[in-house]
């Protein structure tokens, strides 16, 4: 029962399915604890009749009060512990599948990342995670403890008496085959729901990251408009399915107590044929009042599961993804990168092919070419962020495919063109790229990239909160932030995509300085559009719709002629460009 698809099936750990096992246990032992009330009820009511009927004493009041107290007693701890392996064991499940999903995400090559909105995985973190979690304590425990409890109470039952035990039980397999009956069109109304909700998610999310240019471009309403169309699609979806599911639950609830019509009018006839007495059809119109009552849950609980097989499935799917994999030993002869006939292919559509071409240790190699010719790419490649379609990159003769990303990443430093920094300080945001860096360190590692400028002038200076992502710096403040952490890793090999893009031509020069001095000796591979960025570099790739067009040093491109002379020069013709009035 609660094998591998199982646990598959609901998207739980290996403790998760040890803390189902034990809830379903003491669900059993409640259910019978409760029908020993019922024996208890139907004790009294016996010896009540046989004194009516017969004379006999009635039961005595201190065994009567002892049954009692020993019922209650044992309901009690028999509930006590049913809480806490239902209820109280979930919550480390909901924290240990989060952190599942936490990891997983950190393993995932970038490329992942690229075909799924953060919207998306956010709702899977969270909302999918929620579903689950209400799934884990309210219903696997409580719905298979009452299968249980309930198979062995229908044994007793046709043990009685098996034709009051069919009368009273037909409806149940009849009401569970019209719910099972509707479970495709509940997981396809709950797959409807979902996609509704990442919309708004979706729509919210990008309210909040581009409201300065929804704002500046007077979309405010017409933005506002999409929104609320979204939200009011989802609402709508939502009325829809629980309609549908409330229907069948309903419906399959009232077949099934069907059951006590039938049950009083065989036991009715059983009675005048002389073929049972008054007090068994008791029994069984008792034991209805509480059989029927884990049915009905049971009935919600099984609409619940179909509904939430939909976050489960977006659970797994996030765990089958395969990670990028690799020995956690990373120990190369030298730093060279070499791409030999490296292919890649971004969902399904060709980016690089056959680019082949080597960064030497203690070089700076450029990539260049016009915009989407695949420069970012190779950088991406070059660190394994994504996986090649074709061909191999190496790194000091050892194939990067091999290796564990995160072994890989401590002989890198990056600075892309996309900053990332944290709602945290100064000295923090630098000190993410040296764990346990000294405050002199991450100083001088600032003012190599020439940050100190700048950060003198905020409020708390290093110790400034600089906001999400951020958002209390300009443009070229955040870049220089990430290059001082780059600088400060001071590792063996340096990817630099467009490093001094935002800078002004004062602080680039003065950053390319800073790099030129510290980056001796290292593997340096930059991407700029600026020719004259690379003007110094030792070997320069022009990269053309995916493919090397170009390669050598500066001088031996200009003579060549081709794509690189062209670029030149038509940069060169663009600094004379100024603003005049036609």
């Amino acid at each position: 029962m609660f094998g591998t698809k199982f646990q598959r099936k609901y998207a739980l750990t290996d403790q998760g399915v040890e803390n189902v096992k034990k809830g379903v246990f003491w669900t059993v032992i409640v259910n019978l604890v409760v029908m020993g009330g019922v024996g208890i009820l139907h004790f009294v009511m016996s010896g009540l009749m046989a004194t009516l009927t017969e004379g006999t004493p009635l039961p005595g009041a201190l065994q009567v009060l002892a049954g009692l107290v020993v019922f209650a007693l044992l309901s009690f701890l028999t509930h006590l512990q049913q809480y806490k392996t239902t209820y109280g064991l979930v919550y480390g499940e909901v924290k240990a599948s989060r952190l599942r999903l936490a990891e997983q995400l950190r393993k995932l090559p970038l490329g992942f990342f690229g075909k799924h909105d953060l919207a998306d995985l956010t709702e899977t973190l969270m909302g999918d995670v929620n579903r689950m979690e209400h799934v884990w304590s309210h219903v696997l425990g409580y719905l298979y403890g009452s299968y249980i409890s309930t198979a062995v109470i229908t044994a007793c039952l046709f043990w009685y008496d098996w034709r009051l035990a069919i009368a009273c039980l037909w409806g149940v397999p009849v009401a569970f085959g019209l719910l099972f009956g509707s479970r495709k069109m509940a997981e396809r109304q709950a797959g409807q729901t979902k996609e509704a909700a990442v919309r708004v998610s979706d729509g919210m999310q990008e309210a909040l990251e581009n409201v300065r240019e929804i704002r500046a471009a007077n979309q405010e309403e017409r933005y506002l408009v999409g929104l609320y169309q979204k939200i009011n699609d989802h609402e709508r979806v939502m009325i829809h399915g629980e309609l549908v599911t409330g229907l069948f639950v309903n419906g399959a609830s009232v077949i099934m107590r069907l059951g006590v019509a039938t049950t009083i009018l065989v036991g009715a006839q059983l009675i005048l044929a002389g073929q049972i007495d008054f007090m068994l059809l008791f029994l069984f119109l008792m034991v209805i009042t509480r059989i029927y009552a884990p049915f009905d849950q049971s009935l919600a609980l099984i609409a619940e599961l179909f509904v939430s097989q939909v976050s489960a499935d977006r659970m797994n799917r996030l765990f089958d993804t395969p990670i990028a994999e690799g020995t956690e030993k990373f120990c190369p002869k030298g730093h060279d990168i070499v791409f030999d006939h490296v292919g890649f292919a971004y969902d399904e559509k060709v980016v690089l092919s056959d680019i082949t071409f080597t960064a030497k240790e203690g070089e700076i190699t450029a990539l260049v070419g016009p915009s989407g010719s695949g420069k970012s790419t190779c950088a991406r490649l070059a660190a394994r962020l994504w996986d090649v379609t074709r061909g191999t990159i190496k790194v000091g003769e050892i194939d990067i495919s091999t290796v564990d990303p995160e072994a890989l990443l401590t002989d890198y430093s990056m600075v892309f063109q996309d900053v990332v920094l944290f709602d945290d300080t100064v000295m923090e945001n630098i000190r993410l790229g040296k764990r346990g860096a000294s405050d002199a360190e991450v100083m001088a590692a600032a003012k190599a990239a020439n940050c100190e400028e700048f950060i003198k002038k905020l409020p708390q200076g290093y110790h400034t909160s600089i906001g999400e992502n951020g958002t209390k710096l300009s443009g070229g403040e955040r870049q220089r932030i990430s290059i001082a952490r780059a600088l400060l890793k001071n590792a063996p090999i340096v990817l630099l995509d467009e490093a001094t893009a935002s800078l002004d031509v004062e602080n680039e020069t003065k950053v390319q300085d800073a790099l030129s001095r510290l980056l001796a000796g290292k593997t340096v591979l930059v991407i700029a559009h600026r020719m004259r960025t690379v003007a110094g570099a030792d070997h320069i790739v022009v990269l053309k719709e995916g493919r090397v067009a170009q390669q050598g040093t500066p001088q031996e491109l200009m003579a060549q002629g081709g794509l690189y002379r062209r670029m030149v020069e038509l940069q060169s013709e663009s600094a004379q460009w100024n603003l005049k009035q036609a």
